[in-house]
């Protein structure tokens, strides 16, 4: 069953060691090659935590974390400003990450042998639902 809601700093770490694990095995990764993906989930997760303003769990990429939506709409009128204040913070937080992520997915992929990187594209085509790589099993 799924559960909604943040989720604890265990539970996304158990998450992490499953992922890590799975891909491992599909991908037939070497030892070099796992630890470049643990990097890559690492640094995604790291600059997630930071761009979500070091709140874990605060909602799926680009969300905003509750309080900050509930703020918009404690007065009689939407906070228009600070809506887009949130938007240019996360757009800000967004491009200073970018690079660090963009460096380890590049150094993960490019470890890769070419019968392991047409495995990647496979399981990028079939889109997060298609039980790929990181997607999960449903049913």
């Amino acid at each position: 069953g799924h559960r909604h809601g943040p989720q604890s700093e265990a539970d996304m770490a158990r998450h992490r060691e499953r992922m890590i694990e799975r891909v491992t095995a599909q991908l037939e990764l070497d030892a070099a090659q796992k630890a470049k993906f643990t990097t890559l989930l690492d640094t995604i997760h790291a600059k997630r935590t930071a761009m979500m303003g070091g709140q874990p769990g605060a909602g799926g990429p680009g969300m905003m974390p509750r309080a900050q939506m509930q703020a918009l709409i404690q007065g009689e009128r939407f906070d228009r400003a600070r809506a887009q204040a949130l938007v240019d913070e996360k757009t800000a937080a967004m491009r200073g990450a970018a690079p660090d992520v963009i460096a380890a997915m590049g150094d993960f992929y490019d470890s890769l042998k070419p019968a392991q990187q047409a495995k990647v594209r496979q399981f990028m085509e079939r889109g997060p639902m298609g039980r790929g790589m990181m997607g999960r099993h449903h049913g």
